[in-house]
């Protein structure tokens, strides 16, 4: 573990581990850098992965506010600037991170996971939001993590069942450790929330990245993600996409074969002048 120092002076702590060339994982929200161990055990064979949690939870500094995506940019950034690494992994809102920070710091290699953007009128809908953030106030986490559950994740069964009954299991999932986290950051993952709505725009605004990127999603994820990867793909000059069978939204913390191979595989792979450590 070690401490680094972002540009507004915060303090971002580095976890990493393995061995060989560098790689950053930017997690999703409403979980921290622990819902990862096993991507992280299975690519540290082969990279030095390195994971920091984003302001406002576990051992992350506090967030400034009014927040912004910048902000996450700027901490990525430090981080790749400390590791002299350029290569990039993102899940959900890290992937939508990753693609923003792709188009002002020097990266050479990204790859996203189920990237939740609006593109061109289309992509994740945001509708959501609004009843979430009217249950926050209420001070119902319950009702406003089945809300957002709903949302990120269409093709669950449970998705379809009546909001009383699907705020009612979540009261039951609040219980568990990865439900406490998940409650006591949704409003932080609705504030994520509107910095995609503030980006939505049209495709073209991505053209700008230089970095190679592979573009994923989950076959049992919803179908939105694969529409958003397949219009990046159509966009950024450097870019192959790659559904993952049988992974759902969530499927990167379960890192299948089916989707270490192909990383492993993209972050080998030879390029001329290419910096990495």
């Amino acid at each position: 573990m070690q401490r680094i120092t972002a540009p507004d002076g915060a303090g971002i702590v580095l976890h990493s581990t393995g061995t060989g060339p560098g790689l950053v994982v930017v997690h999703g929200g409403g979980v921290t850098i622990r819902e990862y161990r096993l991507l992280v055990a299975r690519l540290a064979d082969r990279f030095t992965v390195h994971l920091y949690n984003r302001r406002g939870r576990a051992d992350a500094a506090a967030r400034r506010e009014p927040y912004t995506v910048e902000q996450e940019i700027d901490d990525l950034g430090a981080v790749l600037a400390h590791t002299g690494t350029r290569w990039a992994i993102g899940h959900s809102y890290g992937a939508f991170v990753v693609l923003r920070a792709a188009l002002r710091l020097p990266m050479d290699r990204i790859a996203v996971y189920d990237a939740p953007l609006r593109l061109d009128g289309r992509g994740m809908p945001m509708a959501f939001l609004d009843p979430a953030e009217a249950a926050v106030r209420a001070g119902d986490t319950a009702r406003a993590l089945a809300i957002v559950a709903a949302a990120v994740d269409p093709q669950n069964p449970a998705s379809r069942l009546p909001l009383a009954v699907r705020t009612a299991i979540t009261r039951l999932f609040l219980r568990t450790e990865v439900g406490r986290t998940m409650g006591a950051l949704v409003g932080m993952t609705l504030a994520e929330s509107r910095q995609i709505v503030a980006h939505e725009g049209p495709a073209e605004q991505y053209a700008g990245i230089t970095a190679e990127a592979l573009l994923v999603s989950g076959a049992k994820a919803a179908p939105f993600f694969t529409e958003t990867n397949d219009m990046l793909a159509a966009t950024l000059p450097h870019a192959h996409t790659l559904r993952v069978p049988g992974s759902p939204h969530n499927g990167i913390a379960a890192a299948p074969p089916a989707l270490i191979d192909p990383l492993t595989a993209f972050f080998t792979a030879p390029t001329a002048g290419e910096v990495s450590r």
